[in-house]
């Protein structure tokens, strides 16, 4: 039996449609989230893997949704998604694989439905997204979407709950530094969409247009900027360590890895500063693998 088979067995989940469903999600996930798929396979426990791997192939599904083609065509395709989910919330039935693993792993983790009707709920908010002209606006899109869509995620590695709202805080401390290093990081894709993803009036404040940024002008006040915003998505991402210590032990290896990736991405984006116009940065391979080896031996030796 493949490692995949036990990790599905030491999750309980035994018939054979769902196992070949959520062999579907992991094999996307492992396609388009690479890094992040090797850590969970190498750090987390087998009985929540398989239910991380489903709720990142839903919001993986969400988000391409409400990010690909025309505005229009984008409204209708989401409308479409969010009431085939609701429905077979409602029912507990669905003809789509992917919605499958959804209902399985809200029936294995109860409170995961909570935080996946919140998201349904302000998900189309990124519809609306088209640049942010000030620092406020670019925290009222984490709030309304950034979070949300973290949470699904984030919950099923979280406390069993969370009244006194310690973790979803540390979560929208840690989301707030990921998403503001994505902004900057892919900033040449979002200048071909037309919207990039850093306020109006930062831009101003280092002396920097969008007319500058298409033109692809690598003005020392766009160097200044690069580095501005990578070192406040730095400091929340160290701030949004607090997160380990409100989740089970055997989750925080690997949330603690992801969170060390996104920080050797800073470093990445810093060193390539005004080169983000041609494209984004990461780690190196071999620092990641290197990062992943060095988080397992520790997780086994805490473990003895």
């Amino acid at each position: 039996m493949s490692a995949w088979n036990n990790t599905l067995t030491a999750a309980g989940i035994t018939d054979p449609q769902l196992r070949r469903d959520y062999s579907v999600q992991r094999r996307l996930v492992r396609q388009y989230r690479r890094s992040a798929y090797l850590a969970c396979r190498v750090l987390l426990p087998p009985a929540v893997l398989p239910h991380v791997v489903a709720a990142t192939a839903v919001m993986h599904h969400g988000d391409t949704l409400l990010d690909s083609g025309p505005k229009p065509e984008r409204a209708a395709a989401w409308d479409a998604w969010e009431e085939r989910v609701r429905t077979a919330l409602e029912t507990g039935a669905s003809d789509d694989p992917l919605i499958r693993t959804l209902l399985h792993t809200v029936g294995t983790y109860p409170r995961h439905r909570e935080a996946v009707e919140a998201y349904l709920a302000t998900a189309a908010a990124e519809l609306a997204f088209d640049g942010f002209a000030t620092e406020a606006d670019y925290q009222a899109y984490v709030d309304a979407y950034s979070l949300p869509a973290f949470l699904p995620i984030a919950g099923l590695l979280g406390p069993e709950s969370d009244t006194d709202g310690r973790f979803r805080a540390a979560c929208r401390t840690l989301i707030d530094g990921s998403q503001r290093l994505d902004f900057v990081n892919d900033l040449a894709e979002d200048l071909r969409e037309g919207h990039p993803g850093i306020p109006a009036e930062t831009l101003k404040r280092f002396s920097v247009t969008v007319a500058d940024l298409e033109a692809g002008r690598a003005s020392d006040g766009l160097r200044s900027l690069v580095a501005h915003e990578v070192e406040v998505a730095r400091a929340d991402l160290r701030s949004g360590r607090e997160v380990l210590g409100l989740m089970p032990p055997a989750h925080r290896p690997m949330v603690g890895a992801l969170i060390e990736i996104e920080l050797m991405t800073a470093e990445a984006v810093l060193a390539r500063g005004t080169g983000v116009l041609r494209g984004s940065a990461s780690p190196s391979t071999a620092g990641t693998l290197k990062l992943l080896l060095g988080a397992r031996r520790a997780a086994v030796r805490a473990q003895r």
